[in-house]
C-alpha cells in the first residue's frame, strides 16, 4: 500500500514563551523491505533558531529544535509519502514461553533489537500483579498465540475511551479502569507480556483513515496511533499486535517509532521558558495513494 500522510500539531500557550527546545519524533521510519519512505518533509512555525537530525538508539527519526525567540504559538507539519508491505504471517514457528526464556539466556546482544531492552518495567508498563494474572489467563501455547489472545481480549474487555485517561497514564491504572485509548491498551499488553517473560515493546505510527469497502472504519486513526511488538524467538522474529482493534498489525499500520513505551517514542517532548499553561490540538490524514 502506499499512503500520503499528513500531520499538523499545534499549540497555543497561555503565556508568551521566551524559549524552548524539543525532540519531534513524527517522520516515518524506513525499515527495509517492509516500509519505505519514498518523501518526507518536517516544517515548524514559527521557524526554530535551531535544529538538527538525527536517530535515537532505537531507530526512530528525531528533529531537535530550539526557539530564542517570543512566541505564542507552535505548529509542527509532517508530510510523507510511504510504501507499505508487511509479509504474511505465515506458520506459528514461535517457542512457547518456557523454551522462549531458555534462547533469551543465551542471547548476548545488546543492539536495539536485543530482547533484553524489552522485559523490564517501565514508567508507562509497570509490573503489576493483576496484569500479569489477567495475561497468564491467555494459557500456555506458543509466544505468538499468546500475544494474540491477550491483544483479542484487551479488545472485548475494554472500552475505547478519550476522556479516561491522559498521556502520563500508568498501564496498572488503565487497566484498573478498562477504559482507555491506544496507548494505555498498549501498555497493559505490554506490561501483561513482560511479566510472563516475553519481550514487549510499543510502537508508534499511523494508521489508515480511510477502511476497506464494507468494513467498520478503525478506532484510533485521527489522530498518531500505537500498537505492540512481541519477540517471539529468533525463528520468528518480531511481531506486531493491535489491541485497540483486535488485530494484528497490517499494511494499514505505518510506523513512525519503536521504544520501550510512549516515554521513548512522544510525538514531541521538550522543556518551555514560560509562566503560564498551554493547549494542543492534533491532527492526522492517512490516505491511500491509487
Amino acid at each position: 500500500m502506499l499512503y500520503d500522510i499528513r500531520l499538523n500539531l499545534h499549540y497555543d500557550y497561555e503565556a508568551a514563551v521566551g524559549g524552548g527546545r524539543h525532540l519531534v519524533r513524527v517522520l516515518p521510519a524506513n525499515l527495509g523491505g517492509g516500509q519505505r519512505v519514498v518523501a518526507a518533509s518536517l516544517s515548524f512555525s514559527p521557524a526554530p533558531g535551531e535544529r538538527a537530525d538525527f536517530q535515537d538508539f532505537f531507530g526512530s527519526n528525531v528533529t531537535a529544535i530550539a526557539f530564542r525567540e517570543v512566541h505564542r504559538t507552535l505548529d509542527v507539519r509532517m508530510s510523507a509519502r510511504v510504501s507499505v508491505t508487511r509479509p504474511e504471517t505465515g506458520l506459528d514457528v514461535s517457542l512457547g514461553i518456557a523454551g522462549l526464556a531458555r534462547e533469551i539466556a543465551t542471547v548476548r546482544s545488546l543492539e536495539p533489537d536485543s530482547p533484553h531492552h524489552f522485559l523490564a518495567p517501565t514508567d508507562f508498563a509497570d509490573l503489576d500483579p493483576a496484569i500479569t494474572a489477567y495475561a497468564r489467563e491467555s494459557g500456555d501455547g506458543s509466544v505468538a498465540a499468546t500475544a494474540a489472545d491477550i491483544c483479542n481480549r484487551i479488545r472485548r474487555d475494554f472500552t475505547y475511551d478519550g476522556t479516561a485517561t491522559d498521556v502520563q497514564t500508568r498501564a496498572s491504572d488503565a487497566f484498573a479502569l478498562k477504559r482507555g485509548v491506544c496507548q494505555d491498551f498498549s501498555h497493559v499488553m505490554i506490561s501483561g507480556l513482560r511479566g510472563l517473560g516475553i519481550p514487549a515493546g510499543y510502537v508508534s505510527g499511523f494508521l489508515r483513515t480511510i477502511p476497506p469497502a464494507g468494513q467498520e472504519r478503525l478506532e484510533g486513526a485521527d489522530a498518531m496511533h500505537a500498537w505492540v511488538r512481541v519477540w517471539c524467538g529468533r525463528e520468528a522474529g518480531w511481531q506486531e499486535f493491535d489491541p485497540t482493534n483486535g488485530m494484528r498489525a497490517s499494511n494499514d499500520h505505518i510506523t513512525v517509532g519503536y521504544g520501550r513505551d510512549y516515554g521513548d517514542v512522544a510525538p514531541i517532548v521538550g522543556v518551555l521558558k514560560t509562566t503560564g499553561g498551554q493547549a494542543g490540538a492534533q491532527a492526522v490524514d492517512v490516505i491511500p495513494v491509487a
